[in-house]
C-alpha cells in the first residue's frame, strides 16, 4: 500500500464554506508555514493499479470494525432484546443516520445549500456525524414503539461508535480541506498545512484522541453495575460536549449567536439529557453529602 498526495485546484474547492476564506491573520500564519508540517491532501491510497480516496477506505473500515466490536461485545455482556427486534433497531438506526447526517449537513451553511439546491453532486457530497446520531436516536425511539419494546437499546452501541468515529476520522484528516472538517488557523507548533498554505487545528486528531479516551471510560463503566441505558447516554452526552467546545476552532459559518447549526444542534441534545445530567450529579454528590452529614453528627456527639 502507497500514499500518493493530489493538490486540488481552485475549482475542486467551490462549495467549501467562505469561512476557510484567508483572513489577514491567516496570511501572517502562512507567511510562518515552514515552522509547521506540510503536507497535500488528499492522501490516495494505492492498491496496485487502484487508486483509493482515503474517506471511502476508513469510512468503509469504520463500519466493518465498529460492527465487529458491536458483534463480539454483545457476546461478552448479552442483549436485553430478542435477535428480531434487534435488528429491526439496526436497521432503523442506520436509515435514521443516514437521513440525520444528510439533513444536518445542508443546514450547516443554509446560504450555500439555497445556492446549490439543484446540484445533486452537492446535496449528496456531505454529511456530518451529530446529524447522523440525532437521526439514528429519533429512528430508534420511534421503532421501539412500533415494535412494542420498551427496553434501553443503546448500550451496546456506544463503544462501538466511538471506534468508527476514530477510524473515520483518519480518513477525514487525510482528505484535508475538502472534507470540510480542518479547523481554523492557529500557530500551535502541531499546526498542520492542509494545502491552503495556514497551519490549523488539526481537529480531526483532537476527536480521535477524545473518542479513544471516552472509549476507555465506557469500558470501565461497563465492567461495573450501571442503570442500564446510561453507557450510551455517557457517549451521547460525551460526544456532543466535545462537538459544542471543539467547533469553536473550526471555521464554521455561524447561524447565530456565533454557533453553528452543529453546535445548536449539540445545544439542543445536552438539554434534552439535562434531566440525566442532574441525576449523574444527584449521585455523585450523594457521597459526599453523606460524609458531611456523618461528620457534623460525630462532631454534635463529642
Amino acid at each position: 500500500m502507497q500514499f500518493q498526495s493530489t493538490m486540488r485546484s481552485p475549482g475542486h474547492l467551490r462549495h467549501l464554506p467562505r469561512a476557510l476564506t484567508l483572513s489577514e491573520s491567516g496570511r501572517n500564519l502562512a507567511r510562518n508555514k515552514c515552522r509547521h508540517p506540510v503536507m497535500s491532501f488528499p492522501f490516495y491510497l494505492h492498491l496496485g493499479s487502484v487508486r483509493l480516496h482515503p474517506h471511502l477506505v476508513f469510512e468503509s473500515l469504520a463500519y466493518v470494525v465498529a460492527f465487529r466490536v458491536y458483534v463480539w461485545l454483545r457476546k461478552q455482556m448479552g442483549d436485553a432484546i430478542a435477535d428480531a427486534n434487534r435488528w429491526w433497531v439496526i436497521a432503523a438506526a442506520a436509515v435514521g443516520a443516514v437521513l440525520g447526517s444528510k439533513l444536518l449537513y445542508w443546514f450547516e451553511d443554509p446560504r450555500l445549500t439555497l445556492a446549490n439546491w439543484n446540484d445533486p453532486s452537492f446535496l449528496m457530497s456531505g454529511k456530518t456525524i451529530v446529524g447522523a446520531l440525532i437521526g439514528g436516536l429519533l429512528a430508534v425511539e420511534w421503532t421501539k414503539r412500533r415494535i412494542g419494546v420498551v427496553q434501553r437499546t443503546g448500550d451496546l452501541f456506544a463503544i462501538p461508535l466511538c471506534i468508527g468515529i476514530a477510524i473515520g476520522r483518519i480518513g477525514c484528516f487525510l482528505t484535508g480541506l475538502e472534507d470540510h472538517t480542518v479547523g481554523s488557523a492557529t500557530s500551535l507548533p502541531w499546526a498542520v498545512n492542509f494545502g491552503d498554505g495556514v497551519p490549523r487545528h488539526p481537529t480531526q486528531i483532537y476527536e480521535i484522541i477524545f473518542v479513544l479516551a471516552l472509549a476507555v471510560l465506557l469500558w470501565s463503566v461497563s465492567r461495573q453495575p450501571f442503570p442500564n441505558g446510561d453507557l450510551f447516554k455517557i457517549f451521547m452526552v460525551g460526544y456532543f460536549s466535545f462537538r459544542l467546545a471543539i467547533d469553536f476552532l473550526k471555521p464554521d459559518v455561524r447561524v447565530f449567536l456565533r454557533l453553528s447549526s452543529i453546535q445548536w444542534a449539540c445545544v439542543a441534545m445536552l438539554l434534552y439529557y439535562s434531566p440525566d445530567l442532574h441525576r449523574w450529579c444527584r449521585v455523585a454528590m450523594a457521597p459526599a453529602s453523606s460524609a458531611a452529614a456523618s461528620l457534623s453528627q460525630s462532631e454534635e456527639t463529642s
